[in-house]
């Protein structure tokens, strides 16, 4: 899930910068990584001065805080926000986040984003870590709410089991570039689902 907004060819300055830093940082964050991201690249991306980014920004840290908060209201993670299709039945809602993202091949797979942010920190982003936690801890608690919708005999453990192969497979394809773990996980989570459903096979 890559940020597909550019910032090209956008004003300088004046009103919109905050919103043109936090495009880039989704765009450039996301693609290049935090660390390797500087301010510089940021202000050029958004078409803004040092003095109109500070105001917005008054670190690099609080820019990332930011960006990642996004993720939780305005900018949901796609494969996440499956769990809230309204067209689903519960059962389809916990496979269809093993769905892998279709993208250009040539566009590296860059995985969870909270994630990478916690890489990337190495234990000096405690913010950072705080909200990483959370996003998960939610998405662990909503993969239960929907296990217990769906009638599995034990929802706790289910959507624990399906966060874990989510998040592997996640690492996984972005480690090894490869988009076809997750038909791995999907038929993992198959089974899964129909052992805690009662089912002679998974769907």
């Amino acid at each position: 899930m890559g940020a597909s907004t550019s910032t090209a060819g956008a004003a300088r300055g004046g009103r919109g910068a905050r919103e043109r830093i936090l495009r880039a940082a989704e765009e450039l964050f996301y693609t290049r990584g935090i660390r390797a991201t500087g301010v510089a690249a940021l202000m050029e991306a958004a078409h803004v001065s040092p003095r109109t980014f500070y105001a917005h920004f008054p670190t690099k840290n609080a820019l990332v805080e930011q960006y990642l908060r996004r993720f939780e209201s305005e900018n949901p993670i796609a494969a996440e926000a499956e769990l809230d299709r309204a067209d689903l039945a519960p059962a389809r809602r916990l496979l269809a986040i093993f769905t892998p993202v279709e993208g250009d091949a040539s566009t590296p797979i860059r995985g969870c984003p909270f994630h990478n942010a916690v890489v990337e920190g190495a234990g000096e982003l405690p913010e950072v870590a705080r909200l990483a936690q959370r996003h998960k801890q939610a998405f662990r608690d909503r993969l239960v709410a929907v296990a217990a919708e769906a009638g599995a005999a034990d929802p706790e453990a289910l959507g624990r089991q399906l966060a874990v192969i989510f998040e592997g497979a996640n690492a996984l394809a972005a480690s090894c570039n490869d988009n076809r773990v997750f038909s791995d996980a999907r038929r993992a989570a198959e089974t899964l689902l129909a052992a805690a459903l009662g089912l002679a096979s998974g769907g």
